[in-house]
């Protein structure tokens, strides 16, 4: 298991995170970041060439993968902004309250062992009028689809290092304190049990 988390897994998520549809949603969504930004699950660093320089101070990318991170850390030399990259789980950020403006997760909270908590950390490292800048994949409105994502999410999750397919994470961020400013959804063609997209900006309440 350890050969397929450290080298396998890194390789197919990064492979499966540079989609012309994803980075479409990076490029769209990422700019929108300000001031001094946390990310969670940074992974390979695939978000980090989309950040402003004219709006970032500084980015601190977290995650819990060292084989990520090692992916992350040329891209984080080239970035435009200046980055720093740490080892951490997004359930116990290593950060002082109120420390960043915004903060930015993207196709990672599927996968965070426990996403209120981590989003309870968002809530306590933002300064008053932060805002949560999200991309993710989860439930589907279709039942039919929903109930082919329930029924391959336990294995999907062991083979895709703890990714849910079925979580809705509209209602996700409203139970951990967070209004939705702005919300689209939508299926990315071609991968409908995959790929129901939620992106947006959330601010907590």
């Amino acid at each position: 298991m350890t050969l397929w988390a450290d080298r396998v897994l890194p390789f197919l998520v990064e492979k499966a995170c540079r989609s012309s549809a994803i980075l479409a949603e990076r490029e769209r969504w990422i700019p929108r970041a300000h001031g001094e930004v946390v990310e969670l699950g940074v992974g390979s660093g695939l978000n980090l060439g989309f950040y402003d320089r004219d709006r970032v101070a500084r980015v601190v990318g977290i995650d819990p993968s060292t084989a990520l991170l090692a992916r992350a850390r040329p891209r984080a030399k080239t970035a435009p902004v200046p980055v720093e990259l740490v080892e951490a789980p997004a359930e116990a950020l290593p950060f002082g309250d109120r420390s960043f403006d915004s903060a930015v997760v993207t196709y990672a909270l599927c996968s965070v062992g426990d996403p209120a908590r981590a989003l309870a950390e968002v809530r306590r490292v933002l300064r008053p009028g932060g805002e949560l800048i999200f991309v993710e994949h989860g439930l589907a409105p279709d039942p039919r689809v929903q109930r082919w994502q329930h029924r391959l999410t336990p294995l999907w999750r062991r083979i895709g290092g703890g990714c849910h397919l079925d979580r809705d994470h509209a209602r996700i961020l409203r139970d951990a304190g967070f209004e939705l400013d702005e919300l689209a959804t939508g299926y990315t063609e071609g991968a409908r049990l995959l790929s129901h997209t939620y992106e947006g900006i959330a601010r907590p309440a």
